[in-house]
């Protein structure tokens, strides 16, 4: 698994990316619905064209696996794609965060068992819960910092 900074982002690009998000949200987010998922998906491309530091875990075949954002020490997003999952890339990526831009905060969606699971086991704890995510839905989030 390669990771890469991505600095110039094209529409390909954020395309790909938004086959491997969507992969991980119908995954893993099993508390939305299909509409739901189609609703949030049509904000990931400006989510990821904004997010300051851009980086993705390429397989073998230079196919994006997974990727995560970061902004100001805080990890906006990290998603793998269910064919990629437990193979290790997230803890990859994390790692990368935490080592180059000293990623300490993030924020999880309470519904997602699994994540916060990883999270924890990567010395994340929780600090702050709010009954709605940023966007204003109820979905309660998580608040971790890593000590």
């Amino acid at each position: 698994m390669k990771l890469i900074e991505i600095k110039e982002r094209d529409s390909l690009l954020i395309e790909r990316l938004l086959h491997v998000w969507e992969s991980s949200v119908k995954a893993t987010h099993l508390f939305l619905s299909e509409e739901e998922i189609n609703k949030i998906k049509q904000y990931v491309p400006q989510a990821l064209n904004g997010v300051p530091v851009l980086v993705v875990a390429e397989n073998e075949n230079g196919e994006p696996a997974g990727f995560m954002g970061i902004a100001e020490q805080m990890l906006e997003m990290l998603f793998i794609s269910n064919e990629n999952r437990k193979k290790g890339i997230g803890k990859q990526l994390l790692q990368y965060g935490i080592k180059k831009y000293s990623v300490n905060k993030l924020a999880v969606n309470e519904q997602n068992p699994l994540a916060k699971g990883f999270y924890e086991h990567m010395g994340f704890n929780v600090y702050k819960r709010t009954e709605l995510d940023e966007q204003g839905n109820p979905y309660p989030l998580l608040y971790m910092k890593r000590d």
